[in-house]
């Protein structure tokens, strides 16, 4: 079953992602210690789309990586 996309920008958001409102309902995440930053679109209670959670959980790994 697919995460929310309220589920996705929470964790985002405990794992210090800053955020800017984008066009509609697109969000672009991006942290200081990332070089790209994520585009996230749809409303909170919408089903994510399989790309938009692997794009999280690489930047989640990414982030991690960075800081062991």
């Amino acid at each position: 079953m697919p995460k929310k996309i309220r589920e996705l920008k929470s964790m985002l958001l405990k794992a210090g992602f800053n955020y800017r409102s984008g066009k509609g309902s697109h969000t672009v995440w991006s942290h200081p210690l990332l070089p790209y930053s994520l585009t996230l679109s749809g409303k909170d209670g919408a089903d994510a789309d399989r790309y938009q959670e692997k794009d999280v959980k690489n930047a989640l790994k990414d982030l991690e990586n960075l800081q062991e």
